[in-house]
């Protein structure tokens, strides 16, 4: 009892006092200058009344912000997405996979994917950064004010909402904010040009002898385009190309069907043009033609140590990015027991993307006639030798300039709140919220089609080249000449080329209260903690598409909108059940529950139940059961049918059935299909046309969780703490947006037939078999699982003089399958030891203080994974040579030293062994993102306190 009453005391303590507390903040923070050192570990994080770090009844990593910036990350989002429990599916380097989505930096918690993490700061809503979605760009987020960051699994569904699936990354800011704060970072990579900068300014003072606070920040930082090119290691190109040295596929791991082979690639089309006609044929920069060299080692339309285009010349590293933020915030006591505050903060980030540009493959559109304005006569007589009047040329535009998509996210956010203490003992907080992101999306060397079939249709008139069509002539058509790379005018540029523009724009509005009372009442055991409260939320977003973009190369878009609102009551209670017993100094009951109101499915009720045994001063052993329902965010609901273009094999081509060591269900469902047996079209050599969208029919999904976890803080070891937490996450009826690829093999691998819910998302032609539809909309698939150990050691102590830290935080994941068919609760895929799902992953960190010397050493480790997934091996055991990345360690460094004067001057180095990506990898795919693609990377910091 003696531990319970200073805490009770101290909290009561805490509740006189008149330190207002926000609704996430704990009472035991204020306790710990009250209580012995024992107590001085509980502290709230993670919930309106529970405890921090090590000794949290729910697993929750702290990471202050000062180790954020320790490297040469100038935005915190590339940082976080470096810990072991986060998967890098939204970061700089793979943000430019999708339109619109630049810029981006989004947390995923479990790599389960980002619409289950939720993102708060100050344990309050922000709103989005991508239309349609929950999902936060932590970049808007003002680094130079956060405190810590929490990472909270287990539980936080019924704590802080629905959303919180896998759990919560919850941004702390410093409260009071004081005196002057300016830094200033510069970086630069060892091997190319790519450099990075970062200024930030903070300043704040307390006013009104002390009741108030009022601080300001102003933040920039700023990237340039890194291509693959600009490196040497990224500008090879990369091809799987047949295994020729076989006569029979035995199945073999050692005798792979493919090879990955460098200096290789497509030969069939080029930057210059490339046609057929007496073999293959490409232009020189004077039009005049040359034969395209196959080399040896040739494959369907590729070949190695060739004349091949290398595509990697449109691989961009990193994306151009500018941010800057603007950051305002006070505070004001109003009296003993009342405080009244205000935020305010306006983000502004821009990021310059580039990919493919218009091309031509095997397209009648780029049919030329042999009258063409600008054939040569060279070619004119090729063509009446083989009697043929036109040719087909495939092409890479690129001399029309690259697609170029600009990204401008301007964010919006106000937070206005009381808080304090009434009835003696009851903390509260009041608070409203309005969020608002706009963006504009600007696509640039967009090809319009009719213009440039005008402009290709060309002849010559009085001896000048001109459009055929004499009404687009008079409309100011340009012929354009296509023979050799850099043949066309500026002029026909510009008129083949458009620019087009859309916008989005999203806003939040929460309104909320919680009331709590850390010393409700005293059972023999402690006093009861209780919170409680209540949040009505309005999500709103709207899509504008331009008018301009149908009848482009640039995708046909559906212009999304949708809102729903949502009103919740929530309530958290802590009951201390036994103390001071034999291995029980403490066991608490964790109980939570929250019931929602949506506009879009009705009724939702989440729960949480957990345990914290307090078995010595040394042992701390936790648990908790969670049950959640996520409702179907605005795109998943509302997403208009939009166009895109995938890149898959189609698995009814007899090439890659015969891959299979068994294909009698590939061939069954093909065949019902009605694909010929026969069929081997290598159509599929380009992307294909698909659609995706949203789907009004979708349910909400369904979780269960559960964790349980030991602390271990030995007596006898001063300063040493191991964690040790096993989580366990169940998806029910899981809303999912299924890759193109896996519609197309799960359609054809249900051993139920083809009468499932993937080959209702295709659609064939009835006389060819090829497939020229895929249908990518969200879908509720059966299930997900995720499962692993997460494990936090820190150790702290003095040695030589200095004061030394070090800690190791590590994820061993061990289980993560995808149940694809609801009638088939058997057949999954497990993904675990996958590329971008490896077993073992471990920061490790360790940093040495002497008088005003700092040094530091990080080393990041990923194992090995394999890049094909049970589901694959199970039907083909040799897909590839390239069948893993191997073990991957990456290290940091830095040296400080702190002058007197409160100038602090930082260098650093990242990646310091300039450790290579994967094997044919360029870091900007989902499955490679998480390995550095930058290389050996120096920095250096400037920072001025006073």
């Amino acid at each position: 009892m003696q531990v319970n009453s200073k805490l009770a005391n101290a909290v009561r303590v805490a509740l006189i006092s008149g330190v207002a507390l926000s609704a996430t903040t704990s009472i035991n923070t204020f306790a710990e200058e009250a209580v012995e050192s024992n107590v001085e570990r509980i502290s709230v994080t993670g919930s309106r009344i529970i405890r921090e770090g090590a000794i949290a009844p729910t697993p929750v990593t702290v990471i202050s912000g000062d180790e954020l910036l320790s490297t040469g990350v100038t935005n915190i989002g590339e940082a976080l997405n470096q810990l072991p429990a986060l998967g890098s599916t939204f970061s700089l380097a793979n943000s430019g996979n999708s339109i619109g989505t630049s810029g981006l930096n989004l947390l995923d918690l479990r790599s389960m994917g980002t619409a289950r993490t939720l993102v708060l700061v100050n344990g309050k809503r922000h709103v989005s950064s991508s239309a349609g979605t929950s999902s936060v760009d932590v970049n808007t987020i003002p680094s130079v004010w956060i405190d810590k960051v929490e990472v909270i699994t287990g539980g936080a569904s019924a704590i802080y909402g629905a959303d919180a699936v896998t759990g919560v990354v919850n941004f702390i800011l410093k409260k009071n904010v004081t005196g002057l704060d300016v830094s200033a970072t510069k970086g630069w990579a060892d091997d190319s040009s790519f450099n990075k900068d970062r200024f930030s300014i903070s300043y704040g003072k307390d006013f009104a002898q002390g009741d108030g606070n009022v601080a300001f920040a102003v933040e920039y930082s700023s990237q340039e385009q890194l291509n693959a090119f600009d490196r040497d290691q990224t500008s090879t190109s990369f091809a799987s190309l047949t295994n020729t040295d076989r006569t029979v596929d035995n199945n073999d791991p050692a005798d792979p069907d493919k090879i990955l082979t460098p200096n290789a690639g497509h030969y069939s089309i080029s930057n210059a043009g490339t046609f057929y006609l007496d073999g293959w044929k490409t232009f020189n920069a004077d039009g005049s033609m040359k034969d395209v060299y196959l080399g040896e080692n040739v494959d369907g339309i590729r070949c190695s140590d060739c004349d091949f285009t290398n595509l990697n010349q449109f691989v961009i590293l990193q994306p151009e990015f500018e941010r800057y933020n603007v950051n305002f915030k006070t505070n004001y006591q109003l009296n003993d027991d009342h405080n009244v505050y205000f935020e305010a903060k306006y983000a502004n980030s821009q990021s310059k993307d580039e990919g493919q540009p218009a091309f031509f493959f095997a397209d009648p559109t780029n049919d030329v006639s042999i009258d063409n304005a600008f054939i040569s006569s060279e070619l004119v007589s090729l063509m009446e030798a083989n009697d043929v009047d036109s040719i087909n040329i495939r092409r890479f535009m690129t001399d029309l300039g690259v697609r170029v998509e600009d990204d401008t996210r301007e964010t919006q956010r106000y937070v206005l709140g009381f808080e304090g203490v009434v009835f003696e003992d009851w903390d509260y907080d009041v608070y409203a919220v309005y969020g608002q992101t706009d963006l504009e999306r600007i696509n640039s060397n967009n090809l319009v089609f009719s213009n440039y079939e005008n402009a290709l249709d060309s002849i010559l008139v009085d001896g000048e080249a001109v459009c055929r069509d004499e009404a687009a002539r008079a409309e100011g058509c340009v012929a354009v000449d296509i023979f050799g790379y850099g043949a066309p005018s500026q002029e026909a540029i510009d008129y083949i080329n458009t620019t087009s523009t859309g916008t989005s724009v999203i806003k939040q509005t929460v309104l909320g209260g919680t009331m709590t009372n850390s010393g409700l009442f005293e059972l023999p055991a402690g006093y009861v903690g209780f919170s409680t409260g209540v949040e009505y939320r309005k999500e709103e977003s709207e899509i504008f598409e331009p008018d301009n973009a149908e009848g482009t190369f640039f995708n046909v878009l559906g212009e999304d909108k949708g809102e729903f609102d949502v009103s919740e009551i929530f309530a958290e209670i802590t009951l201390p059940l036994l103390a001071d017993l034999p291995m029980v100094r403490q066991l608490d009951l964790d109980l939570a529950v929250r019931f929602a109101d949506y506009s879009t499915i009705g009724n939702a009720t989440t729960w949480k139940a957990g345990l914290s045994w307090e078995v010595d001063d040394e042992i701390r052993v936790r648990t908790t059961y969670a049950e959640a329902i996520r409702a179907p965010n605005i795109s998943e609901l509302y997403g208009a049918a939009s166009q895109t273009f995938f890149s898959v094999d189609d698995p009814c081509r007899t090439s890659n059935l015969s891959d299979l060591s068994d294909s009698s269900i590939r061939e069954a469902n093909c065949s019902a299909l009605g694909v010929s047996s026969s069929f081997d079209s290598d159509y599929d050599d380009k992307t294909l046309e698909g659609l995706s969208g949203g789907n009004e029919e979708l349910e909400e999904e369904e979780s269960k969780s559960y964790t349980i976890g030991v602390v271990y803080q030995p007596s006898f070891i001063d300063g040493l703490s191991i964690t040790t937490d096993y989580w366990n996450i169940e998806i029910e009826n899981a809303i999912s947006a299924v890759g193109a690829q896996d519609i197309l093999d799960r359609c054809v691998d249900s051993t139920n037939g083809v009468n499932n819910q993937y080959c209702s998302l295709i659609t064939r032609d009835s006389t060819t078999g090829e497939v020229t539809q895929i249908r990518q909309f969200a879908l509720n698939i059966a299930a997900l699982e995720a499962a692993g150990i997460d494990f936090d050691i820190s150790y702290t102590f003095e040695a030589f003089e200095g004061d030394v830290r070090t800690n190791l935080i590590a994820t061993h994941l061990l289980k993560r399958d995808d149940y694809s068919f609801q009638d088939e609760p058997d057949t999954y895929e497990e993904l675990a030891g996958t590329a971008g799902y490896a077993e073992w992953q471990a920061n490790w960190s360790i940093t040495f203080a002497l008088d005003n010397w700092d040094y530091s050493w990080r080393t990041r480790y990923i194992q090995a994974v394999d890049l094909y997934t049970n589901y694959t091996l199970d039907n083909n055991a040799n897909p590839s040579s390239a069948m893993a990345y191997g073990d991957y360690y990456i290290s940091d460094a830095s040296v400080a030293y702190t002058f007197d004067s409160g100038v602090t001057l930082k260098f650093g180095i990242d990646n310091i062994f300039n450790r290579d990506l994967p094997y044919g990898t360029t870091g900007t795919e989902a499955a490679s993102s998480a390995y550095d693609n930058v290389g050996r990377y120096f920095h250096t910091t400037a920072t001025y306190q006073f």
